[in-house]
């Protein structure tokens, strides 16, 4: 495949069908150089086509920014909702879950009524607002500097408490999922903070709408091999859902 155009409109129709490309793939299919493919895919992104990331490219900036809660809130909210509903039977026999910051795990909290006795352990102030004094949950907020954007405590005082303590089940909200990058936050301090929170779970459940996917933030939590459930929603391309659990990572698809 010589011809300049007949390149670029396979590339774009790949991007189309899967949201992002791999270099190496593109090379076995079109039968060119490396050289060739990032030099298209350069004038690309110069037209504002695509982004262009570590070893491929996207229909979607890579790169999340922090967003303030009141604004994410309103974003796939439906999927939100979907996806917390999934995750909730994830709890199963557990006595103590870790319901981290984000909008999708705050809905998992409008729906959390256990039928016995649950700790609930969180840094969102919005989560021990909507749980505190509903039956059978015991609440214990983590405390720290608030975050402005997500209204949850992150830094040293969290991150002591937690060297106390041990879970059942970590629902962690994230700002991006990426093959190669793992799963990351736009804060550094709540990156710090959920790492911290890995190290005491028995079960890491990452909730995560399909916007998420493809992006990575500014604060690396871990690598997809610490995770185990993403409970996304069917928005996610079938391709996208194969790679990742491929790496050993259950996937959960909400309808």
């Amino acid at each position: 495949m010589r011809n300049i155009t007949d390149r670029h409109q396979y590339i774009l129709q790949k991007l189309r069908q899967d949201g992002r490309i791999d270099i190496p793939e593109l090379i076995e299919e079109m039968n060119v150089s490396g050289v060739t493919i990032r030099k298209d895919l350069k004038l690309l992104e110069e037209k504002k086509l695509l982004f262009r990331t570590r070893g491929g490219a996207s229909t979607k900036n890579p790169y999340a920014g922090e967003r303030h809660i009141n604004e994410k809130e309103f974003i796939q909210s439906d999927e939100k909702r979907a996806i917390a509903r999934e995750a909730l039977k994830l709890i199963g026999q557990n006595d103590s879950v870790i319901i981290g910051s984000g909008t999708t795990n705050f809905e998992l909290a409008k729906i959390l009524f256990p039928e016995k006795r649950l700790m609930v352990i969180t840094p969102a102030t919005r989560v021990t607002v909507e749980l505190n004094g509903r039956p059978n949950i015991e609440m214990l907020q983590l405390g720290g500097i608030v975050q402005q954007t997500s209204a949850a405590a992150a830094g040293f005082f969290a991150e002591r408490i937690l060297e106390e303590l041990a879970c059942g089940v970590l629902f962690l909200g994230v700002d991006g999922i990426d093959l190669e990058h793992g799963v990351s936050v736009a804060n550094i301090f709540e990156a710090s903070l959920n790492k911290k929170m890995i190290e005491l779970a028995q079960t890491v459940v990452v909730l995560a709408d399909n916007s998420k996917f493809n992006r990575r933030g500014l604060g690396k939590i871990c690598d997809l091999s610490k995770i185990d459930y993403i409970v996304t929603d069917s928005g996610l391309s079938t391709s996208i859902i194969n790679k990742i659990e491929r790496t050993g990572v259950k996937m959960i698809v909400a309808n």
